[in-house]
């Protein structure tokens, strides 16, 4: 079968899928005689569907076998031996799956053809109910923990629930692909299939001459006399003010205030600044080049010289200035009463300070212009101004040139370290919640611990390790597990703090 047979059956029977014909799509997939791992995907599916599991089964076998990356396929194979009661079987393809994924919290097929994203969460899911069928309870619940650390909050909360079921040594919900999802052909591709007329058909054309009888071919005849050419007007090259220069070389603008112009052009002079930059004009748009880029244009033969009449300059010398208006007279009362102020400024032993730009990193990042030398608690303030957020839920880190690490900034001291590590007026500074909201009750084992029911705001002190945080709760201090609390949306910030 060659690959464009093999195309359009796979088209047809994707075609008989969404029509839900599932024993025909089933038939047009069977009859491909060399199936790809899609198109046996595609089979087990189908037959997944029909309750037909050993032959699920065996598609999903041969679907592994040519693609022995594909996660989807170990997770559909562990959904079909988990139905056909082969639980350590269905346990070890789930597990493949999970390292299939390879650490991601998703896969998704779209682009392989399957309208569908395979998450982490689903496929440890699927390990905690295999664990739960099993009666092995703790490994079930170990699984399902590990799975929120892959969740993300646009997932639906079915870990929470499984969670809950085990706790109560409850079975709960198989996940599995969303019904007639199947692995689709390129529409372009599928496109170049059909037949394409290029030509087109004949068609007659009447002629346009009258009393025509003419058949047959013959050189291409005029059909209409053409117009005599009439003499163009000369046109008159006008400008409404500037004088005319040439441009010599090519000049790209650096700003919105200066004007592209390439050489050759023709652009009209209206001002010639001190800096040696030009205001010209060219094409409708005025802007500034370099003046030692433009040519004059000469005169040419035949235009006027300037009238005779223009009185020639003086060539007498200016007189003497009196002595009532030298030095320092020379400044009138109102102009002493401007420059006086600004002389007091300058002469200031303490020059201005130059602000400096603060980036906040927070769950966007922004800039600040701030005074050098703020405290910790006016930080705080202007960002949490500036965050629209409770500065006191709010803390502060910064990363030492040093090592590159981040260090809270929790006093004062800190925060003059952190004025140290000010490059070029530009300070980066790492900015978090200080409070988390509890998703599970945690029980006190140890007198460190720190207790809390579902749904409590824990204040973050300090961050042990990777694992575990250091917060207060109700007055008690201690410490207690990351995964059981996460960090509150800015909804929550807002609805509980202001």
């Amino acid at each position: 079968m060659s690959l464009t047979d093999t195309i359009r059956q796979w088209d047809e029977g994707i075609s008989a899928v969404d029509r839900q014909e599932w024993r025909t799509a089933l038939d047009c997939f069977t009859a491909i005689l060399e199936p790809t791992s899609k198109i046996c995907f595609n089979i087990g599916c189908l037959h997944l569907l029909l309750g037909e599991l050993n032959q699920a089964e065996t598609a999903f076998d041969k679907s592994i076998c040519r693609d022995e990356h594909l996660a989807v396929a170990f997770f559909q194979r562990g959904i079909t031996l988990y139905k056909n009661k082969k639980y350590e079987e269905a346990l070890r393809d789930f597990i493949e799956a999970f390292n299939r994924m390879r650490g991601n919290q998703l896969i998704d097929y779209n682009q392989l053809g399957l309208r569908y994203k395979l998450s982490t969460c689903q496929v440890l899911h699927n390990v905690a109910l295999v664990h739960a069928t099993i009666k092995k309870w703790d490994q079930a619940e170990e699984a399902l923990k590990k799975a929120l650390t892959f969740k993300t909050e646009a997932k639906p909360n079915f870990v929470d629930q499984a969670l809950e079921a085990v706790v109560k040594q409850e079975l709960f919900q198989l996940l599995q692909l969303p019904t007639g999802e199947l692995f689709r052909p390129k529409r372009k591709i599928v496109a170049q299939l059909e037949k394409q007329d290029f030509l087109g058909e004949a068609k007659v054309v009447a002629s346009i001459i009258d009393k025509d009888a003419f058949s047959g071919f013959a050189p291409l005849q005029p059909q209409a006399p053409e117009p005599a050419p009439q003499k163009k007007a000369p046109e008159k090259f006008k400008t409404l003010e500037g004088a005319p220069h040439r441009v010599l070389f090519n000049f790209i603008p650096n700003n919105e205030w200066e004007l592209e112009v390439q050489s050759g052009n023709i652009v009209f002079l209206l001002k010639k600044g001190q800096d040696n930059w030009a205001t010209v004009t060219f094409n409708n748009e005025t802007g500034l080049v370099p003046y030692n880029y433009l040519e004059p244009l000469e005169l040419e033969k035949g235009e006027k010289s300037p009238p005779s009449d223009i009185p020639a300059p003086p060539r007498t010398t200016a007189p003497e200035r009196p002595a009532s208006v030298k030095g320092e007279n020379l400044l009138t009362n109102t102009s002493k009463q401007v420059l006086e102020p600004l002389k007091m400024i300058l002469s200031q032993d303490h020059p201005m300070p130059v602000p400096t730009i603060v980036k906040v990193h927070f769950k966007y990042t922004v800039a600040i212009r701030v005074k050098p030398g703020l405290s910790h608690s006016e930080m705080l303030a202007v960002i949490g101004k500036k965050l629209q957020l409770p500065e006191k839920r709010l803390g502060l880190s910064y990363k030492s040139q040093e090592n590159g690490e981040l260090i809270p900034i929790t006093s004062e001291t800190k925060m003059k370290n952190v004025w140290t590590e000010v490059r070029n007026q530009r300070l980066t500074i790492w900015c978090k919640f200080l409070e988390v909201v509890a998703l599970f009750d945690y029980e006190v084992s140890v007198p460190a611990d720190l207790g809390f029911c579902e749904g409590d705001i824990i204040q973050v002190l300090a961050q042990v390790n990777n694992n575990w945080l250091e917060g207060q709760c109700k007055g008690n201090t201690g410490i207690f597990p990351a995964t059981f609390v996460k960090e509150l949306s800015m909804a929550e910030i807002m609805d509980s703090g202001m």
